[in-house]
């Protein structure tokens, strides 16, 4: 550190992540006044004693202390004098509840991280209320509660909410839907029911939302017909069938959606065939059979399809040939066999491939040597040796990195 302190004014930019530095060599670096960026991730021998030396640092625009059990309520104080702070990240500092008062001031603060710091509460949010140039703001998995989100309501140039294992409800959206600049809001794993979602409706500019691992339905599903911006959509594990598709054929600007684990089935999927700029689909553990493969086909934009399905067999293999622009492909669990690895061979843009306990056999492999850009292949639980997987791989793919069984 007496190294990097010599520098003196002429030191910007520190970074001593997952090192063994202590308050004392913390304390070096007091003559860098100009110092603009400093990162401390992962330093587990600076208490917040050493957190004093921040306070001779006017400049400093960057400050991140991921999982560092220093940053305390009490050494947060010297934050009061980081005026010039932009990004601030706190990830995984369980000591700050009480601490944010210190913050209230930083006026020109666009990003603060606070992800996994389990005890902030609904009484530590309040001072982020005047922290108006605030645009990203990371809340997952902190105690709170629809409460806490009310005083977010001023927060205008707000463009990214999580909210991830948050107990919230769905009365929260009251107050987040007046935040006209959201483009981001992940609510995955929070208790939200369809009741209150009409809220939804106001988030025109939406480009990703997460529900994923909620309570929600169909009904819910309506609320967000109108939000035309949408780019990702994640429904994850929630209570939705084929009908609730219907609500989301008009979000052509979907790029990707997260289907796994819900009710849908092969019908449903009709609904979404309007969608031509989807890249990605999750259908995992669905009620899909091999007729829906054949709608999937018709979305010739997809580059990656995660079908984890025992419905789906080599016929509904069969039906995906002409997605020639698929890199990534997931059918584990499937029923295919040797035959239908036939099919494969027709998809070669494909990077990635996952194959695993189905009925595929040694004989099946000599399929996919027509798989040249194949950097990924996964056939665990198949009837296959790693000794010809090792051989597919030295005589005809090599550009392999991943296999298995190896």
């Amino acid at each position: 550190m007496e190294v990097v302190a010599s520098q003196r004014q002429s030191l910007l930019s520190v970074d001593i992540s997952c090192s063994e530095v202590t308050d004392s060599g913390l304390n070096f670096l007091s003559d860098c006044s100009n110092m603009q960026s400093l990162s401390c991730n992962y330093c587990d021998n600076v208490s917040e004693h050493g957190l004093g030396v921040l306070s001779g640092f006017s400049y400093l625009t960057s400050l991140s202390f991921k999982r560092s059990g220093g940053v305390t309520a009490e050494g947060m104080r010297v934050f009061a004098n980081l005026v010039n702070l932009v990004n601030l990240d706190l990830e995984r500092c369980l000591k700050i509840h009480g601490g944010l008062v210190h913050v209230k001031g930083l006026r020109k603060l666009e990003s603060l991280n606070m992800r996994y710091c389990n005890y902030i509460t609904d009484s530590d949010i309040k001072y982020l209320s005047d922290l108006t140039n605030l645009k990203e703001l990371q809340l997952s998995s902190c105690r709170i509660t629809d409460l806490g989100i009310s005083y977010l309501t001023g927060l205008s140039k707000l463009t990214h909410l999580n909210l991830e294992s948050c107990p919230v409800t769905a009365a929260c959206l009251e107050a987040i839907s007046g935040l006209a600049s959201l483009m981001l809001l992940n609510l995955n794993r929070c208790g939200i029911y369809d009741e209150g979602c009409g809220s939804f409706e106001d988030l025109k500019n939406l480009k990703v939302l997460n529900l994923g691992f909620n309570h929600i339905t169909d009904a819910c599903l309506v609320h967000l017909k109108g939000l035309t911006n949408l780019e990702s959509l994640n429904l994850d594990s929630c209570k939705i069938g084929d009908e609730g598709l219907l609500h989301l054929k008009g979000l052509v600007l979907l790029k990707s959606l997260e289907l796994s684990d819900t009710a849908i089935g092969s019908n449903g999927l009709q609904h979404l065939s309007g969608l031509r700029n989807l890249h990605s689909i999750n259908l995992s553990f669905t009620l899909v059979t091999d007729t829906g493969m054949k709608k999937i086909s018709m979305l010739n934009s997809l580059k990656s399809v995660n079908l984890d399905n025992r419905l789906i067999t080599d016929v509904g293999l069969a039906a995906l040939i002409g997605l020639t622009g698929l890199t990534h492909l997931d059918l584990f669990g499937a029923r295919v066999t040797d035959h239908g690895t036939s099919f494969l061979r027709c998809l070669t843009a494909l990077i990635s491939l996952n194959v695993s306990n189905s009925r595929v056999s040694n004989s099946g492999l000599r399929h996919l040597k027509a798989l040249q850009n194949l950097r990924s292949l996964t056939l665990d639980s198949c009837r296959v040796t790693a000794n010809e997987m090792k051989k597919l791989r030295v005589t005809a793919l090599p550009n392999l990195i991943s296999v298995r069984p190896e």
